[in-house]
């Protein structure tokens, strides 16, 4: 059995940590993998000679792109130059840096905020680059955007066998917590567990509280990645475009904000009364992804929202990281 060597660049991260899982577990199972790690202190992605010297000198078989700077609306709003030009970054040279070391396989994961402002609900891979996108989260979407394209680009010019995987909301062990820089759902988790531990009387949650988003534990998305990376290349193919190679990832459920907030308040057991605050901004109105095309392939989601929630829950609560700064 010839030995694997797999990259998982951003293991660190909430999703780069659960494939890391995944694959620790693969190899324990008896499957001939090496796992390549760097942290950011080791190796800096923006950096291109670094990359570049990593590269060569690890020569990996497969590499998987999950290092990205991410944030809410706050984040996203507050250093819209910082969250272009990291992820393009990062993106650039870690693509460029893999193909020039000979690396033919490479998994980027993206967001669902590719997909414009107003496009049909719910989003296929065709409404690429349709419409306007998202201004709040506009610069991301952008780098996001480009990372598909490079893959792309590569394998038109040089064969390589580069995939790309668009999340929806994800959540689970390993999310950010911060109270300003964090997503919806674990800064709800957070605000409503601090509420609950104050006995408040009530908590605001930002926007009209109708917006509805979909959610995916980041355990079912690590599942979804390493599915769509074990695809043969011919069935990969024929599922996807030359063009428009993407796959989209999600549950197929959506909840609104303040449902949400409602069973985040049951999970934290906050009892008071939850308002909304119109003023702040609701982002896009609805974001539910269309995963026909990963379902027609063979996977599905396995984890219910209410099970994630209590076990993200448990991990907040015996996790130092939940309440870094």
């Amino acid at each position: 059995m010839v030995d694997k060597k797999i990259y998982v660049a951003g293991h660190r991260g909430m999703v780069g940590s659960a494939i890391l899982r995944k694959l620790e577990a693969r190899r324990n199972a008896g499957e001939a993998l090496t796992i390549i790690t760097r942290k950011h202190s080791e190796l800096d992605l923006i950096d291109q000679k670094a990359v570049r010297v990593f590269m060569e000198a690890e020569k990996p078989d497969v590499v998987i792109l999950a290092a990205a700077k991410v944030g809410g609306i706050h984040a996203n709003n507050t250093y819209p130059a910082e969250f272009i030009y990291q992820n393009l970054m990062i993106e650039c040279n870690v693509i460029q840096e893999a193909f020039s070391a000979g690396v033919r396989k490479l998994l980027q994961l993206g967001s669902s905020c590719i997909y414009p402002k107003e496009a049909p609900q719910p989003m296929r891979e065709d409404a690429l680059l349709t419409g306007i996108l998202e201004s709040t989260n506009e610069p991301y979407a952008i780098a996001k955007i480009a990372g598909i394209k490079l893959c792309e680009s590569y394998n038109r010019q040089y064969g390589t066998d580069y995939r790309s995987v668009m999340p929806t909301n994800l959540y689970g062990p390993g999310d950010n917590f911060h109270p300003q820089n964090s997503h919806v759902l674990p800064a709800l988790i957070r605000r409503f567990h601090e509420a609950a531990l104050e006995k408040a009387r009530e908590v605001v949650i930002w926007g009209s509280g109708t917006p509805m988003r979909e959610f995916l534990h980041v355990d079912d998305m690590a599942e979804a990645s390493l599915f769509v990376l074990d695809l043969d290349k011919d069935i990969y193919a024929r599922n996807t475009l030359t063009m428009l190679s993407h796959i989209n990832v999600g549950s197929g459920q959506e909840i609104s904000i303040a449902e949400l907030a409602k069973m985040v308040a049951e999970v934290t057991g906050f009892s008071g009364r939850i308002t909304t605050d119109p003023s702040k901004p609701d982002g896009t109105m609805r974001k539910l992804m269309d995963g026909t095309r990963l379902a027609e392939m063979g996977w599905r989601a396995s984890i219910s929202l209410k099970d994630g929630l209590e076990e993200t829950y448990k991990w907040f609560l015996t996790s130092e990281a939940s309440y870094r700064s």
